[in-house]
């Protein structure tokens, strides 16, 4: 690796802001937003993530990156991506994957010359640690000529039956939002294929209603049923959204099949729903990891990233003097396994976390307990209630709710509150909330502990909880 690498994490043991998450990787200042480019490539992951390190506001954008040998000890790394005076990504360099093109790392990304919203998919290659990338201006494929088509941007590479495909999100001028198709025999030239799903289909309709289909991704994971299932996920981008994306991410399970006539991929969906139940969840991106191989290991692994705000549901948040004082904003999630359970997205953290335990603090504790300030949590116990996000009664969870609150009297909020089923997991990183109720997806949230403010969980009857200080794992 370069010897310009840094220790990501145990240098945000020392960040100035309380507030700053210590185990979720991302530079000390600078604004961050959807990941990018999330990688394995030999015998690394690799985060990129689009990043303006001059301040904490969302402007030029760049690609940032940090990759890990086995997603706990993370390196930063110099930016990879920057606009070209000039070129077609002169106005940012903005979401997209990177992929191994016969062994060279390479990105394909929505480069933008103007902040008109038109992009094209821009090419860039990469050095083999992924530290150093070419970047010649070479478009693959330009917005298509269909007048129709309005806004097109976000490239996704996928593989169905031995071949390469590539889709991009789209918004369409009768209000629908879209999905592009097209062939990818060289990564230097792609081939639109037409307009591959709309926001017309039934159950897109139903479960990732939006104008604009941001961030498109489409995985093949295990389903509990047997066999595997097929997922589309979406941000669920609205005008006038401004980062606060009140529909926020959807998601559809189905098959895919081959067109008889064209041999093209053909997307049909059978269910969806909300990829993630907190209000501060937006932009995931999932990397397909080998499918069908003997072992155990996650067929597909998610990031998404947690936006700071003017706070939620009854949440206090940061205002924008806060954030530009602060000189930071943004924070990716942990590592997601993706899978279906009876039909219905699952979302896990990433075995590899559990390497953060630290001290036990409390094991089989029940009603009110302490928490520390970076924490996992893991809930087991039967419960019921319908549960919500926001603000609500400070008691003991005796409806079969669990609830997390930050602070004490007349100050103290709620930051989640729901019903335990089976199992939850809880991950407290300063200002970032993770919650993962078993068989369904995660919920994720952002908080920000004033002086002195302390988080304390409360129970259901018969429910208890093992605590466990994070910390950094031995070298």
């Amino acid at each position: 690796m370069t010897d310009l690498a840094l220790d990501s994490l145990s240098s945000a043991t020392t960040h100035p802001d309380a507030a700053f998450p210590r185990f979720h990787p991302r530079p000390a200042q600078g604004w961050i937003n959807d990941p990018n480019g999330v990688s394995y490539i030999n015998g690394r992951y690799h985060v990129f993530f689009q990043y303006n390190p001059d301040s904490a506001r969302h402007q030029q954008i760049q690609w940032g990156h940090v990759s890990s040998p086995d997603l706990v000890r993370w390196e930063e790394h110099p930016v990879a991506l920057v606009p070209q005076a000039g070129g077609p990504d002169s106005a940012g360099c903005w979401t997209g994957v990177v992929t191994s093109d016969d062994g060279v790392p390479t990105a394909a990304y929505s480069g933008v010359q103007d902040h008109g919203g038109h992009s094209q998919v821009v090419i860039a290659r990469g050095s083999s640690d992924l530290v150093t990338w070419k970047q010649d201006g070479h478009v693959a494929v330009s917005m298509p000529a269909d007048p129709l088509v309005t806004a097109v941007r976000d490239p996704f590479i996928f593989h169905f039956n031995g071949a390469r495909y590539a889709m991009q999100g789209a918004g369409l001028a009768d209000g629908r939002a879209a999905l592009l198709l097209y062939t990818v025999e060289s990564l230097d030239d792609w081939k639109y294929q037409g307009i591959w799903l709309t926001t017309a289909d039934p159950v897109a309709a139903v479960h990732t209603p939006a104008e604009i289909w941001e961030c498109p991704q489409l995985v093949q994971v295990p389903a509990s049923s047997g066999g595997s299932a097929w997922v589309m996920m979406f941000s669920l981008w609205l005008s006038g959204d401004d980062h606060e994306h009140a529909n926020g991410v959807g998601h559809l399970i189905g098959s895919m099949t081959s067109d008889p006539d064209t041999g093209l991929p053909v997307f049909a969906p059978v269910s969806g729903g909300k990829s993630d139940l907190g209000r501060d969840f937006y932009a995931p991106q999932i990397m397909q990891l080998q499918y069908g191989s003997a072992d155990s290991a996650p067929a597909a692994l998610l990031w998404g990233w947690a936006n700071e705000g003017p706070g939620r549901d009854g949440r206090r948040g940061r205002t924008q003097e806060e954030i530009d004082d602060a000189g930071w904003s943004g924070v990716l999630t942990h590592p997601r396994v993706v899978s279906v359970v009876d039909g219905a997205l699952a979302i896990t953290p990433a075995p590899e976390v559990e390497a953060y335990r630290g001290t036990a603090v409390a094991s089989g504790a029940g009603g009110s307990v302490a928490l520390p300030g970076f924490a996992e949590v893991l809930v087991r116990g039967a419960g019921a209630g319908s549960g919500s996000l926001g603000a609500g009664s400070l008691g003991a969870g005796s409806s079969g709710e669990v609830q997390l609150v930050l602070g004490s009297g007349d100050n103290a909020q709620v930051v989640y509150s729901g019903p335990l089923v089976r199992e939850l997991r809880i991950f407290i990183d300063a200002s970032l909330v993770e919650v993962y109720q078993s068989g369904t997806v995660a919920t994720t949230l952002r908080a920000y502990p004033a002086p002195g403010e302390g988080w304390t969980l409360n129970l259901p009857d018969g429910a208890t909880a093992d605590v466990w200080e994070l910390a950094l794992p031995a070298e």
